[in-house]
């Protein structure tokens, strides 16, 4: 268990790509570091590892901690690392958790299992389990319909404020406003997922953003994250659409190829990599982008 005090949740997040090799098949340790550090430079206020940026639901329970262990290890003075520990089944849920927790991460993020869709009292006992095995370190529900199939009620939320003193916030990646909305709920932390709300979330109470944009363009939405303006936040919205129009994760990581990061370009299958062509069309976008976004 972390040592560390409580860090004050807020700011720019990045949702970290995990680095593999080996076309994919391995997660490559070594290069978390390098990576952390980059972003660090970048002036991020923290990491979110392991999440949909960050494969971690493709990656099995053994990766994954070894992964999540990097990330805390190569952590910076002031730099908030949480782990992603959502999984299809709740044993695995709670195994991730406990581990973040002994590891020393600032706090654990988990997304409703995806495939299935439970019931309400299925989900409340999912998560109070999840929270559970990592108290008292903080505790973040990862709502994002469109990966889990279906969205976690308000209600829900609510009654896990009941059962667990360590919850603290949400990362809320639903779009548009009117699926964002309902989750800024009062007395809890909330982080804007999709880029281009960030500025109308902010203006609404959200503490900040976690970003997978921010993944391979950390200067632009720190920026935005610490001077939020709607033609900012509009701004990032329309990069991030230029962006996944490739296969996100395997785009991001060229990305960061392109500015120096010493990672591989692969994702875990059966996400894929980008073609000869996309490499082309995404190498004149990023000389396009880069050196504007960085500065």
């Amino acid at each position: 268990m972390s040592e560390r005090l409580e860090p004050a949740f807020a700011g720019a997040i990045a949702a970290s790509v995990t680095p593999l090799r080996e076309g994919g098949d391995v997660v490559d340790v070594d290069a978390i570091g390098p990576l952390v550090e980059h972003l660090a430079a970048a002036g991020v206020d923290g990491i979110l590892a392991l999440g949909t940026t960050g494969e971690g639901i493709l990656l099995n329970t053994t990766e994954r901690r070894a992964a999540a262990d990097a990330f805390v290890r190569a952590r910076r003075r002031g730099l908030i690392v949480i782990v992603h520990c959502g999984a299809q089944t709740t044993a695995a849920t709670v195994n991730l958790a406990a581990h973040a927790a002994e590891v020393g991460a600032d706090a654990v993020a988990v997304i409703a299992p995806p495939y299935f869709a439970p019931d309400d009292a299925a989900l409340i006992e999912h998560f109070t389990a999840a929270g559970r095995a990592c108290a008292p370190l903080p505790f973040f529900v990862y709502e994002f319909a469109a990966r889990s199939g279906y969205a976690v009620k308000p209600a829900v939320i609510e009654e896990l404020r009941s059962r667990l003193p360590n919850l603290v916030g949400l990362k809320v990646s639903d779009a548009p406003w009117e699926r964002f909305e309902p989750y800024l709920i009062d007395g809890l932390k909330v982080f804007v997922g999709p880029e281009a709300l960030i500025h109308r979330g902010l203006v609404a109470g959200a503490v900040g953003a976690v970003s997978g944009l921010a993944a391979a363009f950390p200067e632009a939405v720190t920026e935005v994250v610490r001077r939020p303006t709607e033609a900012g936040a509009r701004r990032l919205g329309e990069i991030r659409d230029r962006v996944q129009r490739f296969p996100f994760q395997a785009a991001l990581k060229h990305l960061l190829i392109r500015r120096g990061v010493p990672i591989e370009g692969h994702s875990r299958k059966p996400l894929r990599g980008l073609m000869p062509n996309e490499k082309a069309e995404l190498d004149r976008i990023a000389d396009e982008l880069l050196p504007v976004v960085t500065r």
